[in-house]
């Protein structure tokens, strides 16, 4: 990864981080490089005396965050959660999203659910005019039957192909396998959600449809822009 990407990654999310997160507050981490530049941030709040309860959408975010003296709490044992940061693989003008190339779509969905605002961080190469064009789809399934799962995805019009980590099948935190699913495009999202959703053997589907409240965009010139 060139130094400018890395560069541009740190810039959006130290300014959510900034722009978003005040003492006190219960904040959701991400998962991915990008969110890995906000969590560290977080962890020099904290550093400084703020006392922030924080919930991690991935077990990676947790140790990281752990490992820079952030303390993790069960999304269960907190009321609600203020605010959380996270990146997208895929974003389109209307603030819709692609996610879980990172693996962790389970759990970013269900405290993204949780959050009074999602804030996506993002440089300008993740914005796209419409999604699937250049980013499979990320759907968790079940490993009973999932040949069978894989099966009626691709009659969705994808071509199916189970991710894996070495010569074994890709396990996320909760013990699912992931297809990541590539679409020529995405012209219906919304339905392309429902019709996934109701597959057997279907846990949940990395499109993160009217999720985001912001979305932070990084450039090469250094500036960040807002998407509302």
């Amino acid at each position: 990864m060139a130094a400018n990407e890395l560069n541009l990654k740190k810039i959006v999310a130290e300014k959510a981080v900034d722009d978003h997160v005040k003492n006190g507050m219960t904040v959701g981490l991400g998962t991915g490089s990008t969110s890995e530049y906000a969590i560290r941030r977080v962890g020099e709040l904290v550093s400084k005396g703020w006392e922030l309860k924080c919930v991690a959408t991935s077990e990676r975010t947790a140790d990281l965050a752990k490992s820079l003296g952030i303390e993790i709490y069960d999304v269960d044992d907190v009321g609600h959660i203020d605010v959380t940061i996270d990146g997208a693989d895929e974003v389109d003008p209307g603030k819709q999203l692609i996610k879980g190339l990172g693996g962790a779509l389970l759990r970013e969905k269900i405290v993204a659910a949780a959050s009074l605002t999602e804030v996506i961080i993002v440089d300008e190469s993740k914005i796209v005019d419409k999604l699937g064009v250049r980013t499979p789809l990320p759907v968790e399934v079940v490993p009973y039957g999932h040949k069978k799962t894989a099966y009626a995805l691709e009659r969705q019009g994808c071509k199916a192909t189970l991710r894996v980590s070495g010569e074994r099948p890709f396990v996320t935190d909760a013990g699912n396998y992931i297809y990541d699913c590539k679409f020529e495009s995405i012209d219906s999202p919304f339905f392309l959600e429902s019709r996934i959703d109701v597959i057997p053997g279907v846990v949940e589907n990395g499109l993160f449809l009217n999720t985001a409240d912001v979305v932070l965009i990084s450039h090469p010139d250094g500036s960040v822009t807002k998407m509302e």
